[in-house]
């Protein structure tokens, strides 16, 4: 699948979900939730043991069905070791123009971390193919409506402090998409099993986000 279907799909979901420091062998698992869940992009995160194999054997399993990326990346190395493994897309916290740059020679998708309107656009001029705006929880749903007035062309995705709460906010907020962490893969859910628990937080989150987009043509313009 090329790249601009890859995004289309991730985009289509609205759904990234972050996958954080989990034992390896529960990994499977959680990622199997998810996308019976609809969830149409994990995130591995780098400081999760195994994280290279992980997302080799993840891509393994489901092909383009499921994108699947690596995420807390700060370093170069990372962000190669994480290519090398079949990374359908790389996630920082931060903006390093150098992993940006890298990431799109490899055609792969390049999501780097900002948070002010002058890192927005430094993102959206290296090139970076959705800039994610974090913390999204503390900036709120009315920072990301008050960028799209003068940036409104740039992908916008917050993560961090995202809920089932504010998630439709965003949405409508004009963000294209969300990062979801422990609000969706909840820690006490993964130590007792309880994969069935993620699912249906996940489709939760998914008729959150088409509730909103019905009443956003804006962000369905942007698909």
């Amino acid at each position: 699948m090329d790249k601009d279907r890859q995004i289309e799909q991730l985009i289509t979901s609205g759904l990234v979900a972050v996958i954080r420091r989990p034992a390896p062998e529960r990994v499977e698992h959680i990622a199997a939730a998810l996308a019976d869940g609809g969830v149409g992009a994990l995130e591995i995160t780098a400081d999760t043991p195994e994280v290279y194999r992980l997302i080799a054997d993840m891509k393994a399993k489901y092909g383009d069905s499921l994108l699947v990326g690596a995420g807390t990346v700060f370093k170069l190395a990372q962000a190669e070791q994480a290519i090398a493994a079949g990374a359908d897309f790389i996630f920082s916290p931060n903006l390093n123009e150098a992993i940006v740059e890298l990431t799109l020679q490899h055609g792969r998708i390049s999501i780097p971390g900002v948070m002010t309107p002058t890192e927005v656009v430094r993102g959206h001029e290296a090139g970076a193919d959705l800039l994610k705006v974090f913390p999204g929880g503390s900036l709120g749903a009315s920072y990301i409506k008050e960028l799209q007035g003068p940036l409104g062309h740039i992908r916008m995705m917050p993560t961090g402090g995202v809920t089932l709460a504010n998630v439709g906010a965003f949405i409508t907020a004009g963000a294209v998409a969300v990062g979801l962490g422990s609000a969706l893969v909840e820690r006490e859910a993964v130590e007792q099993g309880d994969y069935g628990k993620i699912t249906e937080m996940a489709r939760h989150f998914a008729v959150e986000v088409r509730k909103a987009r019905m009443n956003n043509s804006k962000g369905a313009k942007k698909l």
